[in-house]
């Protein structure tokens, strides 16, 4: 079994073509529901180490959040689960005070700037910490969590702190990307030693990195100046009558993004991203006990397809994406009793993201979160396509997550610690 640490270097012919075929596999939306499925049946047997499963309480959990969605979308108008709604906090639309300058810019390119700010700021979201706080220029307000961290990517983003040219400040380029230092992103985030940022070297290095990952597919991100927001023209190449895969979205995403994850499971020369070892699922060949989650690349694909609807496609396969498995949706689940910890002391201590626990918690978040999107459809009388689940997540589990964790804890922070390193949650 390949591990994180272990780069075996496949040198025939056959197990370079099995090595692909599995990372094609681990890459795809039905590996994640398979895998976490595999791990739920555990739950389901109460033979997970560190979990048990309670599923009657889930229709609570359901009703739970039914009634903050028809108490924040009372029309039913519920929007998309995307970083564009974190631009939108306090009612304002950030995006709206660049529009005298955007009407002046073709829609293509009006495309382009707003992928290339999705993508930094998405990048930018993992948990923030419970102290970090952001002032916003010019209105004075004060955010944190994941508001806070998008109200500050974006005045990073208009300022032209990703940008290499001084007269395009509203672009992501490989050369401004590569040349962001902590001290500049820190200084952009109103860091300081009473104001820490959890993970901020971390959220720096990732950036850094995919400058030199854009420099490396010029097929997806342009050859003079490469940046993000090219993926654009890719994927106007890849629709058909104006129609787009929300699939074929994320693969580009894993594809185009895949280089910059640090320190992760590597196959066949591969890097996987978000993707962990789990040592109760069956050893049956290469790959096997592998659990894949790509959580900040789906909350990015999510954040993608609102530019490109603009721009008039049509996107497709929405549902065929999954739940987003992070601590907001898991705590819900925890706070709500359908999950509980064997062991309660369990609560006392940080987890890193390779832990067993982390990936069994985000498992059983990705399955549950597929149940109560049924039950909440049943409920409100709903089909997958008028109520998909990335509304679902909107309306949504995350709200309910955030809601009652503030109900149950003073700061409102997780029921389980996460050892972050700012690239995963």
């Amino acid at each position: 079994m390949q591990t994180a640490t272990e780069n075996t270097a496949y040198t025939t012919e056959t197990d370079l073509t099995q090595s692909a075929e599995v990372v094609a596999y681990l890459q795809s939306p039905q590996a994640i529901r398979e895998r976490c499925r595999m791990l739920y049946a555990l739950a389901e047997a109460d033979q997970l180490h560190h979990f048990r499963l309670h599923p009657d309480a889930l229709p609570t959990a359901a009703d739970y959040v039914q009634r903050l969605m028809e108490q924040t979308y009372p029309e039913g108008d519920v929007p998309f689960h995307s970083r564009w709604r974190h631009f939108e906090v306090d009612g304002v639309s950030r995006l709206a005070t660049l529009e005298p300058g955007l009407s002046q810019i073709d829609p293509l390119e009006q495309a382009r700037i707003k992928i290339d700010l999705a993508v930094t700021s998405v990048l930018l979201d993992a948990g923030a910490g419970a102290t970090w706080r952001y002032a916003e220029p010019g209105t004075g307000k004060v955010f944190q969590r994941s508001e806070g961290l998008a109200i500050a990517s974006f005045h990073s983003f208009v300022q032209g702190l990703f940008s290499s040219q001084p007269d395009h400040p509203w672009q992501a380029d490989a050369l401004g990307l590569s040349q962001l230092t902590p001290e500049r992103l820190g200084d952009a985030f109103q860091v300081s030693p009473e104001n820490p940022l959890l993970g901020l070297e971390g959220r720096v290095s990732l950036l850094q990195t995919l400058g030199q990952a854009l420099q490396q597919q010029p097929h997806l991100f342009g050859d003079t100046h490469p940046r993000p927001g090219n993926l654009v023209d890719y994927w106007l190449s890849q629709s058909e009558d104006q129609t787009l895969s929300a699939v074929t979205v994320l693969h580009t995403v894993l594809q185009g993004l895949g280089p910059i994850w640090p320190g992760r499971t590597t196959l066949g020369g591969v890097n996987l991203g978000d993707v962990w070892l789990h040592p109760q699922l069956p050893d049956t060949g290469l790959g096997s006990q592998l659990v894949p989650f790509h959580k900040l690349s789906q909350w990015l694909t999510y954040s993608l397809l609102e530019p490109l609807q603009d721009l008039g496609l049509t996107i497709t396969n929405l549902d065929q994406l999954t739940g987003l498995a992070e601590y907001r949706n898991g705590g819900l689940f925890l706070d709500s009793g359908v999950l509980s910890l064997k062991d309660p002391t369990d609560m006392e201590i940080a987890h890193p993201p390779n832990s067993p626990l982390i990936v069994e918690w985000r498992a059983l978040t990705l399955c549950l979160l597929d149940d109560l999107a049924d039950l909440l459809r049943q409920q409100l009388h709903q089909s997958a396509t008028e109520l998909p689940l990335v509304k679902i997540l909107q309306g949504g589990t995350w709200a309910a997550g955030r809601a009652i964790a503030a109900e149950k804890r003073p700061h409102g922070g997780p029921p389980i610690t996460l050892a972050s390193d700012g690239t995963v949650f």
